[in-house]
C-alpha cells in the first residue's frame, strides 16, 4: 500500500469508520493466479460431516481461502504472498488448529478466489478454511458454518470526479460490481426499491472495477467501503477519487468454515478470543488500519462482544 495514497485518502476513511458507528453497521507457497469466475455458490446435493482436525493432524497441511485483491483485509503482496488483517488474523487460528490437531506447525496452502468460489471450496471440501473479508449471511449459512465476526464494514461507491455525489445520483450512470458478492444483491435491490434507473455492469474483481472506473467505461464501483479505500489506494492517481458518504448495506465479515464441524468451529473462535483479549488484535489492526483512525466504537464494541468467555 502507497503511502502518500493512504495519507490522500485519509480524510475519507475517517468518515467511513465514523459511519459506521451511526449506523444500525509457518511454511507457505506461493500464491496462484485467481481462478475465473464462476457466480454464486450452489448448494450440494447432501453436506457431509467433517472433521478437519483429523484431516490436519493426518496431512499436517491446512488449505486456506483468500482474496488476492481485497487490500488491506487480504491481498497478494510484493513478495507475491497473502496479506492483509484478515491474514494476519488467520495465521494466528492456524497456529490453535494446530495445537488442537497435534501438530506442530502446519503447512499453508494458499488458495486465491472470489467471494462466490471461497464459500464453494469451503462447502466442497477444496479449502478447509476462508480467510478474506467474506460477509455472513443466512443464504451462505445454507452451505457453510461462520466463526464469530472478525470485522464490520459497509457497503458503498467508489467515484471519479464530483459529478456524483449520492445513490439518487445514479439514474442512467454505469454502476460495477463484482459477481456472485452480496454487494451484487444488494445494489440491485436498493437500486429497485429507489427507483434509480441505473446500469449494473458485473465485473470478475476489484482490480477490474478500477480499471474500469479510471478509464471511464463505469461512473462508480460498488463494493465494501474500506476495500474501495484500498482499491483507491492502488490507482495511478488516486486524487480524483472519492468514496460517497452513503451506506449500501453493513457487511459483518468472518471467516468461512466448514458447515457442521463444532470442533473446527469452537478451536477458531478460541483463536479469535485470544487475539481480541490479549492484545493482538491492536497490532493487527494498526499494520492495516491503522492509517484510517483507531477503531469506531462500533467496531471496538464488536470485539468485545465476540470474545467468548472460558
Amino acid at each position: 500500500m502507497r503511502t502518500h495514497a493512504i495519507a490522500t485518502l485519509a480524510a475519507i476513511a475517517t468518515l467511513t469508520l465514523a459511519a459506521l458507528v451511526s449506523t444500525p453497521a509457518a511454511s507457505q507457497t506461493p500464491a496462484p493466479k485467481a481462478a475465473a469466475q464462476k457466480g454464486a455458490p450452489k448448494a450440494p446435493a447432501a453436506i457431509a460431516p467433517r472433521n478437519t482436525l483429523a484431516k490436519l493432524r493426518a496431512t499436517k497441511t491446512i488449505n486456506i481461502a483468500f482474496s488476492a485483491d481485497s487490500l488491506p483485509f487480504s491481498f497478494v503482496d510484493s513478495k507475491q504472498q497473502p496479506a492483509g488483517y484478515s491474514i494476519d488474523l488467520c495465521k494466528r487460528v492456524v497456529v490453535q488448529l494446530g495445537r488442537a490437531a497435534g501438530v506442530d506447525e502446519l503447512k499453508i496452502n494458499w488458495i486465491v478466489g472470489s467471494a462466490a468460489e471461497r464459500v464453494e471450496m469451503v462447502a466442497s471440501g477444496k479449502a478447509d478454511i476462508d480467510c478474506a473479508n467474506t460477509t455472513a449471511t443466512q443464504a451462505r449459512m445454507a452451505l457453510v458454518d461462520f466463526s464469530s465476526l472478525i470485522f464490520l464494514d459497509g457497503g458503498g461507491f467508489l467515484v471519479k470526479g464530483t459529478a456524483l455525489q449520492k445513490f439518487t445520483d445514479f439514474n442512467g450512470k454505469n454502476v460495477g460490481v463484482i459477481a456472485g458478492t452480496t454487494t451484487e444483491q444488494r445494489l440491485d435491490a436498493a437500486l429497485k426499491q429507489r427507483l434509480i434507473n441505473a446500469n449494473i455492469t458485473k465485473v470478475r474483481d476489484g482490480n477490474e472495477g478500477l480499471a474500469m472506473l479510471e478509464s471511464g467505461s463505469i461512473d462508480a464501483f460498488a463494493s465494501d467501503k474500506i476495500k474501495l479505500i484500498g482499491l483507491a489506494a492502488q490507482a495511478k492517481d488516486p486524487k480524483p477519487l472519492a468514496v460517497l458518504q452513503d451506506d449500501l448495506s453493513i457487511e459483518p465479515l468472518a471467516f468461512a468454515l466448514p458447515r457442521g464441524d463444532s470442533a473446527m468451529r469452537l478451536e477458531v473462535n478460541r483463536a479469535l478470543t485470544q487475539v481480541y483479549v490479549g492484545g493482538d488484535i491492536e497490532t493487527i489492526f494498526n499494520a492495516h488500519l491503522g492509517a484510517l483512525g483507531r477503531p469506531s466504537g462500533l467496531l471496538a464494541a464488536m470485539y468485545l462482544l465476540n470474545a467468548i468467555p472460558q
